[in-house]
């Protein structure tokens, strides 16, 4: 190499101005790779006759997979072929027979999108090493706010509603008491924050994460189909404060992961506001019925809350991840819970506006550019297009409601308000079985 190539500059070995990659070697995986994902994953996103997974122990999987790194790199059809393995023996979460959590299916343009984001590898934390994106995610989360039918807001993608959940606790938490950021939680009174038996277990997460404590975090009674009782609330926040703690917050759900149920968000507001309470809905599932104005009504008083969590990569086909943080305020609170002003990063001085720097208002610096993949999709089908998907959920939660009272041996638990189908399938042998705890002992094995 040396002696091949005139002017090389060398320290400690290293030929400091040679090629750090054969880029033809480099391009031509790349397109081989991408004929296999063509070939593999998309053009089989629909084919009802290949398997929703070709499932292996994990034993025989490590096996089959080589997952040995090694000092020396493989060859490129070795590489290949690695490839081939790990879509093989992957979970087809396109497959029309996929039924797992609440997401599924292929979008084609947020697909695209991550493509383009994936190969130009970018960061969003300042306008200059993001403009684009950057643009892209104030317009998208403008419009996110205009559903939820706030006149002004702010907000932020994060990686998962769960994170979503935890930032706006923490931001109701320094809104409660500033002082934190600062001073920390030795000065602080026993906080407490309300949410409902039926919420998603990232409030949990979050509590312990924030050292708030999960005893500190009271379950709200529900009714049969899983809401939020307001009166059960209302007496909760009055035992929390003869107790001497000192409520916060409150956090809704808009769609329950199992019975798929909407809390009562007016009533609930109207205690928040009674009580000078921060309302946060969790709306990661629920929130995308926004966009439909044949079923929105299920989330009436949304626009009551301070801030909202909104997954569009659930039924709206985004793309994991996609998740958006979304707050009422506009005076920069996110930016104010959050900045460490980082004189490296944000100065202050740039040549352009340098409020398009948006990574102060994150708790991550490294950030996805995960709004690119909900802009492209929503410019591709239009708002008409996003909210034919969400009707044609529902409508196919109807469809399958009708077809479960039609068949022997399934038994429906609720009629759903939203996409969630929750039923018993009761074999044979335990159809004529007496309703006790050994009936149901057998049917949850079943399960």
């Amino acid at each position: 190499m040396l002696q091949k190539k005139k002017n090389a500059v060398l320290v400690d070995g290293v030929i400091l101005n040679g090629p750090i990659t054969d880029s033809k070697a480099g391009e031509k995986f790349v397109e081989e790779a991408c004929k296999i994902i063509m070939e593999e994953v998309i053009r089989k996103a629909d084919d009802v006759t290949e398997k929703v997974c070709e499932w292996r122990a994990p034993e025989t999987l490590k096996q089959i997979l080589d997952l040995e790194m090694r000092d020396t790199g493989e060859s490129h059809q070795k590489l290949l072929q690695l490839c081939q393995d790990v879509i093989q023996y992957s979970v087809k979460t396109s497959h029309p027979r996929f039924f797992n959590q609440l997401y599924a299916g292929i979008d084609y343009y947020s697909l695209v999108a991550r493509f383009i984001t994936e190969a130009l590898n970018p960061s969003v934390y300042t306008y200059e090493v993001s403009p684009v994106f950057l643009l892209v995610e104030e317009a998208v989360i403008k419009k996110m706010i205009e559903f939820i039918g706030w006149e002004e807001g702010d907000g932020i993608f994060n990686p998962g509603g769960s994170v979503s959940n935890m930032y706006a606790m923490n931001l109701a938490r320094y809104k409660f008491c500033p002082e934190i950021k600062e001073k920390g939680l030795s000065g602080l009174p026993r906080l407490v924050l309300f949410t409902s038996e039926e919420c998603h277990y990232s409030m949990k997460k979050a509590a312990s994460f924030l050292g708030i404590g999960t005893e500190n975090v009271y379950f709200i009674k529900t009714d049969e189909r899983g809401k939020m009782i307001p009166e059960e609330l209302e007496k909760q926040v009055q035992r929390a404060r003869k107790e001497g703690s000192a409520p916060f917050l409150v956090c809704a759900t808009a769609g329950t992961t199992v019975l798929g149920a909407f809390d009562p968000l007016d009533k609930i507001a109207d205690i928040c506001e009674k009580h000078g309470l921060w309302l946060h809905v969790d709306a990661s599932w629920g929130g995308s019925a926004l966009i439909s104005r044949k079923h929105c009504k299920l989330l009436h008083g949304i626009h009551r809350a301070d801030s909202v969590a909104w997954n569009p990569h659930k039924m709206l086909l985004a793309g994991i991840q996609c998740c958006a943080l979304l707050v009422k305020d506009n005076s920069g609170l996110l930016k104010k819970c959050y900045s460490a002003k980082a004189a490296y990063l944000f100065q202050q001085d740039k040549f352009y506006d340098v409020s398009y720097d948006t990574g102060d208002k994150s708790i991550q610096c490294s950030r996805r550019p995960d709004a690119f993949k909900f802009w492209l999709m929503w410019k591709a089908l239009g708002t008409a297009g996003l909210e034919e998907r969400v009707n044609r959920a529902l409508a196919l939660a109807r469809y399958l409601v009708e077809e479960i009272k039609k068949r022997e041996g399934f038994q429906l638990l609720l009629e759903p308000e939203y996409a969630n189908v929750c039923f018993w399938y009761i074999p044979p042998s335990l159809r004529k079985m007496e309703d006790g705890p050994e009936f149901w002992q057998k049917l949850h094995q079943v399960s």
